[in-house]
């Protein structure tokens, strides 16, 4: 089978920037191209040729300024048997348009189909032209099914993963000599480390872990507040809200620390820092792909109850969920609670990375995808009923903050 991923406009494959996405597609190609001839498109970048093959995967690169025009002929040209297109549901008649006798697999990684990132003529014909719909949680699922009725019977959630190579529990040999190595890195081998990792905006709300900090303290003075994380994949800028951040940490001196902008492929490593990963969401999170990779690495997971967060993680079960998100005290109560019952805490962590393991490698998503990429390829192709209406050029799909 002939099988091309498409990527967003955002950020190039492979995820040398990061994105969720990104890293998504580096964890299943290896899998999917064992059995077929597998083509990655993204946008281009300084430090990686516009094509070329590795691992046995071929990857096209084209201009963030002309990239859905481009893609468009080249799917023309090719005539792949399944395109699955990445968190752009909007673009599936324009690409039909251009590969008529292709099937098509979207996924969605964001709330794509809100009315301000697709028409209601493109969500319908978005659920008419594709096999399936995938969607990495309920959650997103229910946002399609809400708007286009129709695509009950083709959406399906197929949630996330990790690769176990790269992810070391910290209670394994290798997984404490990296933990021992970054935080002796950071000056705080004999902290109670608190963890968060993305990028620092006020809806990922780090804003909250530092103003709970001063509660903390009192029962955890030997707790820190590791922030890992920039303003944006590849990106140190500090902005205002960036700005924020440091004013509300000044007080506490080094029991805050930014890391900055750190690497995708160093990201594994980091998570073995904490004694307790806190995701503090203020958005309805799709499900942030860093609940996969705190759980396994073996650290206890305190989340926020928001978007699919509680989908994977189970309150007092494999993690914490904070239903008061926007309450600072909320977290404190949380994190101390963590701290201090560190027996309970690394035993719902033992079930995380268990659970993880038996749901979520990127070989099982792989196997999961594969399944839909036969069927799809086993059935008739959609007809084209009508020719896109706009232009491809410059076509924009709305905000998208999974890369």
């Amino acid at each position: 089978m002939r099988l091309a991923l498409i990527c967003t406009e955002k950020l190039p494959s492979p995820a040398i920037r990061g994105g969720a996405i990104q890293i998504m597609m580096d964890g299943i190609s290896p899998f999917l191209a064992k059995k077929h001839e597998v083509t990655i498109y993204s946008i281009t970048d300084e430090s990686l040729p516009n094509k070329e093959k590795r691992g046995g995967i071929q990857y096209i690169r084209f201009s963030r300024y002309h990239y859905v025009d481009d893609v468009a002929d080249s799917l023309g040209e090719q005539q792949y048997d399944v395109v699955h297109v990445f968190n752009r549901p909007a673009l599936i008649p324009f690409y039909k348009e251009a590969a008529p006798s292709s099937r098509f697999v979207v996924s969605l990684h964001n709330e794509m189909f809100a009315s301000g990132k697709i028409t209601d003529k493109e969500a319908s014909l978005t659920v008419r032209y594709v096999h399936k719909l995938t969607t990495v949680s309920q959650y997103i699922k229910n946002t399609i099914t809400k708007r286009v009725a129709e695509a009950e019977s083709k959406t399906v959630a197929i949630y996330s993963g990790y690769d176990p190579s790269r992810y070391s529990p910290i209670w394994s040999e290798q997984g404490s000599r990296i933990r021992s190595r970054l935080r002796s890195r950071y000056g705080v081998s004999n902290k109670k480390v608190i963890l968060f990792v993305g990028r620092l905006s006020v809806k990922k709300g780090p804003h909250l872990l530092i103003q709970a900090l001063s509660e903390v303290l009192k029962e955890h003075p030997d707790a820190v507040l590791v922030i890992v994380g920039g303003k944006w994949f590849s990106d140190n800028t500090v902005d205002s809200y960036g700005e924020k951040l440091l004013d509300l940490a000044e007080p506490y001196g080094n029991r805050v620390i930014f890391t900055r902008y750190i690497s995708a492929s160093d990201i594994p490593d980091y998570f073995t820092m904490g004694d307790v990963f806190v995701c503090s969401s203020q958005w309805q999170e799709p499900l942030a792909r860093v609940h996969y990779e705190a759980m396994a690495a073996g650290i206890p997971v305190i989340t926020t109850n928001r978007g699919g967060n509680a989908e994977i993680v189970k309150h007092k079960e494999n993690g914490y969920l904070v239903k008061d998100y926007t309450s600072s005290s909320s977290f404190a109560s949380s994190i101390n609670h963590v701290l201090s019952y560190p027996d309970e805490s690394k035993q719902m962590a033992i079930k995380a990375r268990k659970f993880v393991e038996e749901n979520h490698t990127f070989e099982k998503i792989a196997n999961r995808l594969e399944s839909i990429y036969m069927e799809a390829y086993n059935s008739k192709p959609t007809v084209l009923i009508q020719k896109a209406a706009a232009s491809r050029q410059g076509k924009k799909a709305g905000t998208d903050y999974a890369g």
